[in-house]
This record gives C-alpha cells, structure tokens and sequence, in this order.
C-alpha cells in the first residue's frame, strides 16, 4: 500500500505529543526530528525535506500552537497543510483545448508504463465525457511498441494511427493529425518513444514532435517505485520539453512514497493522476488534500465515496436494502457482493481509505484473492435455484453433490454456507444501526484472515456514533 511505511513513521512521530496540555520546545523538536527523518526514508528529495520541516517549525512554534488548547492536534494540521501544499494544493485538469482536436503528447521512459497510460486516459476520457480520442503510434523503436498500443485500442474501441518502423515519428504525429482533424476526433495521444535513460537524442525527436504537434498538454509518465529517479527523470524532460503535467504509475507499489512527495516541489509541476494496478479502469485523479489525509492516516472518504458511486450499481444496491428488510437475502446476493467488491480495487486500498484503518494491525496482510472468488463461484454455480434461494435445505447429501460439483472439497462448501450466514446475520444487524455483527462480515467475505482480526475497538466506536445519530434524529422529530 502506498506511504505505508510513512505513515506509520508520522504516527509514531505524533504519539507522543497525544494527551499532553502543553506542548514544550524540546517536545517540538523531538517531532521534527522525527518527521525529517521519515520523510527522509520514504525517499523524500533532501531539500524538499528540510524546506518542509523548516516551514512546519515555524508555524508550530508560535505561542498559539505551544500553549493553546489541544497542541498535538495543530501541528498535525500544520504538517497536513504542508504536505498538501507540497504536492501541489489543488487538484490539476487536462487543458482542453478552444477547438478540437486536444492534442496530448506523452513522453517517458521505457518501463515506466506510459502505453498502458495513453489506453487508461483515452478510456477514462471515452467513458467519462463521451470523447472520440484517436491514438498516434509514435514509438517506432521498441519491439512491440506498435502492436500493444493497437491491442490496448481494441481492448477500449479506440482507433489507433500508425504508419508502422520505417517513417520518421515526426512525419507520423503529422500524418495523424490530419487524420484527427478529418474524422474530428476531440482528442489525440501521442504514445513517443522512449529510451531506458535520457539521452540527446530522444529529447531532440521529442522537441520536433512538440514543434510539429503543439500539444495542449505535455504530461510525463513516470514509474512511482523508482523514488529518487522519478524526480530526476521528471527533471530532465522538463528541461527539454516544458512539462504541463506527470502521472504517476505503479504508486499501488510504492510503500515509501518519495516521487509523489518531491515532484511537484522540485519541478513546479503537478501530478494529475496515478495509476495503480494494470486494468484499463485503474488510474485515478491525484488530490494533493486528499492523498495528504491518506498520509497522516485519516483516511480518504470522499474517494472512497466516488469509487463506491463508479463501481456499485446504485439499483442493485436499493434492491439490496430491501432483500436484508425482507430477510430474503441468498446466495446470488452474496456472489454480486462479493463481485462488486473486487471491483473497486485491491482491498487494502479501501481499507486505507477508511478514517482510522490506515494502519490498524490487524488488517496488515487483508487481500482478496481471485482464486479464492473463483472457488466461491463454482460452488455458488453448482448449487440448483432452489438452494441458492433458500440455504436452510442445504442439508448433508445436497453438500456432497455440490462437492462434486464444484470439484471442492467438503469442508469449502460447509466453510462457504457458515460464511453466509454469518454475512445475512450482520448485514441485518446494520441495517437496524447495530455495528456488533460486523466482525462477522469480514470473516463472511472470504477476504483472507486478516478480515477476521477487525479491531473491536473501532467497530465499537463506529457503533456508538450510529447510535449516537439515531438518538439525534429522535430529538429532531420531537
């Protein structure tokens, strides 16, 4: 998971500050040390650090922070402020341009992801605003180059402009163009080469397509995992090209963090997405406030919430509601849950989403296999209608058919059924404001063991808000 260690670091950092009246200076300077030397080892660039904990020091020492009501608490807003502003404060668009097409240029080195990143942005820009992009094959030196952008269009029903190895990658951009402008596609990629280093050569072809193609936006792709180098590289293609933006690849990777902590304060330019996993669908908008949050463990709701909007189908959700009202929830209930779940990304990301998860124990190792969805659903696909419907005729013989049926052993399907009666019985607990049965739901997914370790302590805590809420809505209406 992504700034794991960094935040566990920062934590630690701040422990001791938790529960004291009064904050000294001798205690400040205990914390920034710390900080510093976190940062320092999730790759943070030097200097970056030592701006940051000089600009963090000196609005913590102020009389208001040392002495005022709950210390520990401002400087923890103080250094959530920073790391906001660090990478970059706001969140950043694509230019579009007055007229089409948008022209985009995408530059990188080899590895860093940058022909998977052309398809994952062209399908974001195709699904999400209804865009007509086109992608120029500009790449003529890496074997295959050409072959898996083409592959990467069909998979998302884009076009894709190529004029195959042997034409000049300036004359190609060109000829695309063209194209663009006469099938009036509203946006145009172009997937350039790269090189495994920088080199004159590269930058110089890439100064002549700029010059050609006169891009809205120039955005680099850079391979989160590599720290310290991203921020070179970054430095480098901004040298040459004048960037207007980076993605950040493979961050679902990168447990230390550095690259998306130092590129915007070393180049001036900001991250506008990041990619995590390889699925056409996995690249997200960066919020500088929101990763920030995601940092210090406070978890990150508001994309929880969109990625929850974006994955869940909102009618089957309602449909949902009113199967745990009715009781009448059943198997294919539990296999579309199950579904939609995978759906939203590895689970680890989700669980660093939710206030107060980030970094609990007992949830260190949780994943949710795809083998062990696979499982579930031959089981689930060898059980009759009647079965799914209703589990409690699920008696020894129909388990032993079901066995076979599925090619499982005995002992998965008995584990299977147990699990979703655990999985009916909290979900009618949460449904009448009662958190206590969540612990059973985590074991009911077939998550792993880690799901089955929930901290008590948090559970408890969500349950006393809910009904503390209810409470609430009860004194509104009298």
């Amino acid at each position: 998971m992504a700034f794991e260690g960094l935040t566990n670091k920062l934590q630690n950092a701040f422990r001791n500050l938790r529960g004291k009246g009064k904050i000294s200076e001798a205690d400040l300077r205990a914390t920034m040390r710390e900080i510093r030397l976190a940062l320092l080892d999730a790759d943070v660039n030097f200097s970056v650090v030592r701006d940051f904990v000089k600009k963090v020091q000196a609005k913590a020492n102020g009389e208001n922070v040392l002495e005022g009501l709950n210390p520990a608490q401002q400087i923890i807003k103080i250094v959530d402020d920073e790391l906001t502003q660090m990478m970059g404060e706001e969140t950043t668009s694509l230019i579009k341009a007055p007229k089409i097409p948008t022209i985009i240029m995408m530059v990188g080195l080899q590895g860093a992801g940058k022909t998977t990143t052309v398809g994952k942005l062209a399908n974001r820009l195709k699904n999400d605003d209804n865009a007509r992009p086109l992608l120029i094959a500009a790449d003529v030196y890496r074997p295959a180059a050409i072959e898996q952008l083409q592959q990467i269009g069909n998979q998302i029903n884009v076009p894709v402009f190529d004029e195959g190895t042997n034409v000049d990658p300036v004359k190609i951009v060109e000829d695309g163009l063209k194209q663009a402008k006469e099938n009036h596609n509203d946006y145009v990629f172009i997937d350039t080469a790269g090189r495994l280093q920088i080199d004159e050569k590269l930058m110089k072809e890439l100064q002549n397509i700029k010059e050609v193609a006169n891009p809205t936006d120039i955005l680099l792709v850079v391979d989160a995992m590599t720290g310290q180098n991203a921020v070179n590289t970054a430095e480098g293609f901004n040298d040459a090209l004048d960037l207007t933006g980076v993605i950040l690849t493979k961050l679902d990777g990168d447990t230390r963090g550095g690259a998306a902590l130092s590129i915007k304060a070393v180049t001036g330019k900001p991250i506008l997405y990041t990619g995590q996993g390889e699925k056409m669908n996995d690249l997200d908008v960066f919020h500088p406030d929101r990763m920030a949050s995601r940092i210090l463990g406070m978890g990150d709701v508001l994309s929880l919430v969109e990625k929850t909007q974006k994955n869940v189908d909102e009618k089957k959700a309602k449909e949902l509601t009113e199967k745990i009202k009715e009781n009448s929830f059943n198997f294919d209930d539990f296999l579309d849950q199950l579904q939609q779940i995978q759906n939203m990304g590895p689970l680890k990301d989700i669980i660093g989403m939710i206030p107060g998860m980030a970094n609990n124990p007992a949830l260190k190792n949780v994943n949710m296999d795809p083998k062990d969805l696979e499982k579930i659903k031959a089981i689930i696909y060898s059980m009759t209608n009647e079965e799914r419907e209703n589990p409690d005729v699920l008696n020894p013989s129909r388990r032993r058919r079901i066995a076979r049926g599925s090619a499982q052993p005995i002992q998965n399907v008995n584990r299977l059924i147990k699990q979703f009666d655990q999985m009916k019985k909290m979900m009618n607990q949460v449904s009448n404001g009662n958190m206590s049965g969540m612990q059973n739901m985590m074991e009911a997914t077939g998550m792993g063991g880690g799901m089955s370790k929930l901290s008590n302590i948090a559970m408890k805590r969500m349950s006393r808000k809910m009904k503390k809420n209810k409470r609430r809505r009860k004194k509104k209406k009298k």
